[in-house]
């Protein structure tokens, strides 16, 4: 973890979480850009060990499994987060998700899978945690997984 202090780095370290260091891209783009006040982070894919979390809702996996790897794209999204700003502290806002969900025509959860990410980022910044949100079912994600998310902070 980082050597950061202060009430987020409590909270995370009260809930056993490490924060990961930013991925390589896997493609042609950058893991974020701060515009003025906004910084935009690219599409994370859930991981199990290091590798794609394969699945698909409504098909191989149920929501609570979903839910879990979107609580694990949380962590993802937090230590990329702390590259681009250099302190957790210092986000005024966790502003926007977006979610997409490897899920079946059938499956109507996606918002609950979604709870994950929220529920987490909700828990470690408090008030400043909460966030507009869209989630969306989708026939396929990069690498066969089963959700990704992407996210919108405000910094001071």
């Amino acid at each position: 973890m980082t050597q950061a202090t202060g009430p987020i780095y409590d909270k995370l370290k009260a809930l056993g979480i490490t924060l990961p260091p930013v991925s390589t891209p896997a493609a042609a783009y950058v893991p974020f850009v701060q515009t003025g006040k906004l910084v935009f982070l690219s599409g994370h894919i859930a991981k199990q060990e290091g590798k794609a979390w394969v699945g698909q809702l409504g098909k191989t996996m149920g929501t609570e499994e979903g839910k879990a790897a979107a609580r694990a794209i949380a962590i993802d999204l937090m230590g990329t987060l702390q590259a681009a700003v250099g302190d957790l502290g210092k986000i005024t806002r966790i502003v926007k998700l977006m979610s997409l969900v490897n899920s079946t025509g059938d499956f109507t959860e996606q918002h609950l899978v979604t709870n994950g990410a929220s529920e987490l980022l909700g828990e470690v910044f408090g008030p400043v945690g909460s966030h507009a949100r869209s989630a969306f079912g989708v026939a396929q994600i990069p690498m066969g997984a089963c959700v990704e998310i992407e996210l919108i902070a405000e910094v001071a």
